[in-house]
């Protein structure tokens, strides 16, 4: 597969799932929604039912502090866009646009450094090396 075909439809993914607790979410629904009508016909109708239906479960899971569903939700809905790029290539560039006008939308979702929150784990002679932002390693 196409490696931008795979970011592109992991974008489209995270941020759909993302925006989908902000007041921004209706128009990221109704961008990928025509998009489903437009390549999509036949499958279109249930699609905008099937977003909401992610929303409300996006929500309990915040609700609950349940990350792994929404985790789950975004690959979910990457693997959905992903399909609809390898059937329809032609997408691509009309998905690019729609996630250019939500792109605003996504700078004030993004945490603030305080909130990131990372783990790893590392076995043997694992190295793991994490950083919040910028990283230099220099080993020799």
């Amino acid at each position: 597969m196409d490696p931008q075909i795979a970011d592109l439809a992991r974008t489209a993914g995270t941020t759909m799932v993302t925006l989908m607790a902000t007041t921004a979410w209706e128009s990221a629904r109704d961008g990928l929604v025509s998009l489903w009508q437009r390549f999509q016909p036949n499958s279109a109708d249930g699609i905008g039912e099937e977003f909401e239906a992610s929303r409300d479960d996006l929500l309990l899971a915040r609700e609950t502090g349940d990350a792994e569903s929404e985790a789950e939700l975004a690959a979910e809905w990457q693997g959905r866009v992903r399909r609809l790029l390898l059937a329809q290539p032609e997408v691509a560039d009309e998905l690019r646009r729609i996630l250019g006008e939500l792109s605003p939308h996504l700078a004030d979702q993004r945490p603030a450094v305080g909130e990131i929150r990372m783990t790893a784990e590392a076995s043997g002679s694992g190295r793991v090396y994490q950083a919040g932002r910028d990283q230099h390693i220099s080993e020799r």
